[in-house]
């Protein structure tokens, strides 16, 4: 692989496109063989390449006519073909493009998985979520309806969306700009999450702030806090940490009912 990487940076750097390797590296993504972005020893790593491999496709493709159930659509990605083998399970009207990655045992409802994106095992991406180019989310995920997790394309170095295992995102969560979910971690119902958005854990004597990632296993809520502005105090938008989740929720309890123990909406 490391000789298909050489020859995507170099058509990067020049500007030329060779249908080739640039097919071959989408074809990888699309089998699950190459990730845009790995959990190494000292975190996650993003493999720039794969973007841009991803990148040039667009270049590469041209818009076209292609009919899907009679529907035609105006598109340079064809659709995603699942191996039935792998126990995917995918919902008229539930949509992945090619160049993403479903893995064994993921439910897509009808929502949206975008090129570039990686689903790990026995996630369910619920009615009307969508998954954003690139975003990597992991095995045992619920992404519960209309929840929107937003792809990072550009530029080939920034980090994509990353959903650990185990996490439970509720109704309408928004997950943009990079932003880390930790592994385990419960986000109630319309938690909206960007990289300047500070994710304040109020479950001690004092605040402990965090930007850009949700701790492991931490419950989060929707809230507000005052900024002073020229014009007056107005309430900006912010994600409070009220409580953890235990190694007992996993046994005793569904992912919906460790919520309601926190009292938060689903």
């Amino acid at each position: 692989m490391s000789e298909l990487r050489e020859q995507i940076d170099e058509l990067w750097e020049s500007g030329a496109l060779d249908p080739e390797p640039i097919e071959q590296a989408i074809a990888l993504l699309d089998r699950g063989e190459l990730r845009v972005a790995e959990r190494g020893e000292d975190g996650w790593v993003v493999n720039e390449w794969a973007k841009k491999a991803i990148l040039l496709y667009f270049r590469l493709r041209k818009v076209e006519p292609m009919d899907v159930g009679g529907i035609e659509y105006l598109d340079k990605i064809p659709l995603k073909r699942v191996d039935p083998a792998l126990g995917v399970r995918v919902v008229p009207p539930g949509v992945a493009r090619y160049g993403s990655f479903l893995s064994e045992g993921v439910v897509l409802m009808p929502g949206y998985v975008n090129i570039g994106a990686w689903v790990g095992p026995r996630t369910m991406v619920d009615t009307w979520a969508t998954v954003g180019s690139c975003a990597q989310i992991g095995a045992d995920v619920h992404l519960a309806g209309g929840v929107g997790i937003g792809g990072v394309l550009e530029p080939p170095q920034a980090a994509p969306v990353i959903v650990e295992d185990g996490a439970f995102l509720g109704s309408r969560c928004i997950v943009t700009e990079g932003v880390r979910i930790g592994e385990g971690a419960v986000l109630s119902a319309n938690v909206s999450l960007t990289a300047s958005v500070p994710v304040i854990d109020v479950t001690g004597a004092k605040p402990v702030e965090y930007r850009g990632e949700v701790p492991p296993r931490a419950v989060v809520v929707p809230g507000t806090r005052p900024k002073d502005f020229p014009a007056g105090t107005y309430q900006l938008s912010c994600a409070l940490i009220v409580g953890w989740r235990e190694e007992s929720h996993d046994l005793r309890l569904s992912l919906n009912d460790v919520l309601r123990e926190f009292e938060l909406a689903v």
